[in-house]
């Protein structure tokens, strides 16, 4: 189940700004949905750059794959580890776990031979 991105890779997609973004300073980054009567990104011009479609998605076997290949699996206890090293996968450590619980996951999964991507 490893090896993604031999076979296929991630579609490359335009970055979705706001119109006037880059014109106006008061325009932040970000996307929000063209609404107006007369927004020429809503009208689909070329020249206002691109709108978040459907055609921009990745292939299914690709969703959740990190750029090294494998699957990532987010742990809360050491527990987790052990169906993590079933189904050969990178680690993450969740954002909540504190410092000594994270010690004993950092430990097990060096026992296990995985790779934590947020050491």
């Amino acid at each position: 189940m490893g090896d993604f991105k031999m076979t296929l890779r991630k579609r490359k997609k335009p970055r979705f700004n706001v119109p006037n973004y880059g014109f106006m300073k008061s325009v932040k980054k970000r996307w929000r949905r063209p609404r107006g009567v007369d927004n020429k990104k809503r009208i689909k011009k070329k020249f206002a750059g691109a709108i978040p479609k459907i055609g921009y998605g990745s292939p299914r076997i690709l969703k959740g794959v990190h750029p090294k290949g494998k699957r990532e699996m987010i742990v809360n206890n050491a527990f987790d580890l052990n169906t993590a090293k079933d189904q050969d996968m990178f680690v993450r450590i969740a954002a909540q776990v504190g410092a000594k619980k994270r010690t004993t996951i950092i430990e097990k999964a060096k026992l296990l031979g995985l790779k934590i991507l947020n050491e």
